[in-house]
């Protein structure tokens, strides 16, 4: 099995945040999204996963390095390939042609999921989708009575499904997936401009390719700053009865700290109330504050704050008041 894992957009959204880092590796109850779509995909799959290759830009070589401990920490090879231009899905998933090979997941990163499922490879492919009250944003899909998909439907304006797509696909044979896309390169087929996914999967499914859908319990966005923290939140709720959320390096005194939250190695909390779902980074110091809702990673200072529904990122220092935040990496703010 192989994961594949484009992640090269820009993550304009999620600015200031992604301008040291790809919105991948932001962390989520104290990993990276990219990381906990990579080990929950692996959990639904049960059978080892041999690679994950992952599409970027240009990030950098401790970015790779870190990518590739990712995929080495679910047992598999690391792989790295390069997104120059922003040209549709189907053109992200073939800058990793060399990888579509055997059983494929095709997962765009920035996305998180909860499933109640085991992932049947046996199928011919899989599109994991969950139920929606307004589908009109969303590319949806319709099923016949057998449970097989019919159609894909981009953002329907007029009501022909709930099931949303999620971006998140099992293909059984990906050098099939990879001929297929190769096609619509190799023909300049395109839709609204850019090469298309679904166009891939609607051709495979006119030749007799079967798709079934897995239905997703719930469907977590980090697309921007605000959905991030609220992914943040529920992700504390389904790990709370972990082990080890708070690490014992912490130096927690004379505070107060409501669960569910995640405290980093020599993170330093002091006459603080800390929680509910909060992540609180590796050696950053939470002095006279309080911090409900929100994510502060690493190496970071807070000092006589009132803090909710934030995130703050990488060596910041910030003394203030009562605030709705989102610091980038090595801001100083005193107010």
């Amino acid at each position: 099995m192989r994961i594949i894992v484009p992640m090269a957009g820009m993550g304009k959204r999620m600015r200031p945040h992604t301008l040291t880092v790809p919105k991948p590796l932001i962390p989520i109850a104290g990993k990276p999204i990219v990381q906990r779509l990579v080990e929950d995909i692996a959990k639904v799959c049960h059978e080892p996963i041999e690679e994950v290759a992952f599409i970027i830009g240009h990030f950098g070589e401790a970015v790779e390095s870190d990518l590739k401990a990712i995929a080495e920490s679910v047992g598999a090879k690391g792989s790295i390939y390069y997104q120059e231009e922003a040209l549709g899905t189907a053109h992200a998933i073939m800058c990793a042609q060399d990888s579509l090979e055997g059983k494929v997941v095709v997962a765009f990163a920035d996305t998180l999921f909860k499933a109640d499922f085991q992932l049947d490879t046996n199928a011919d492919g899989t599109i994991w989708v969950q139920r929606v009250e307004d589908p009109r944003p969303f590319g949806v899909i319709k099923l016949n009575d057998n449970n097989e998909i019919t159609d894909f439907v981009e953002k329907p304006q007029e009501f022909v499904s709930d099931m949303a797509i999620i971006g998140i696909y099992y293909f059984k044979d990906g050098a099939y997936l990879r001929s297929e896309l190769q096609y619509l390169l190799d023909n300049d087929i395109k839709d609204k401009g850019e090469y298309q996914l679904t166009n891939a999967l609607e051709n495979m499914k006119n030749k007799g390719t079967k798709f079934i859908p897995a239905v997703i319990s719930e469907w977590l966005d980090c697309g921007n700053k605000n959905a991030t923290v609220f992914t943040n939140q529920r992700y504390l709720e389904y790990i709370k009865d972990e082990k080890d959320l708070v690490a014992a390096s912490a130096d927690i005194q004379n505070s107060v700290i409501i669960p569910p939250v995640y405290i980093g190695e020599n993170a330093v909390i002091h006459n603080s109330v800390v929680g509910p779902h909060v992540s609180v980074g590796d050696n950053t110091s939470v002095h006279d504050s309080i911090v409900s809702n929100s994510i502060v990673q690493k190496d970071s200072t807070i000092k006589n704050g009132n803090i909710a529904n934030s995130m703050i990122g990488n060596f910041v220092s910030y003394e203030g008041r009562q605030s709705d935040l989102s610091l980038g990496d090595y801001n100083t703010l005193t107010e």
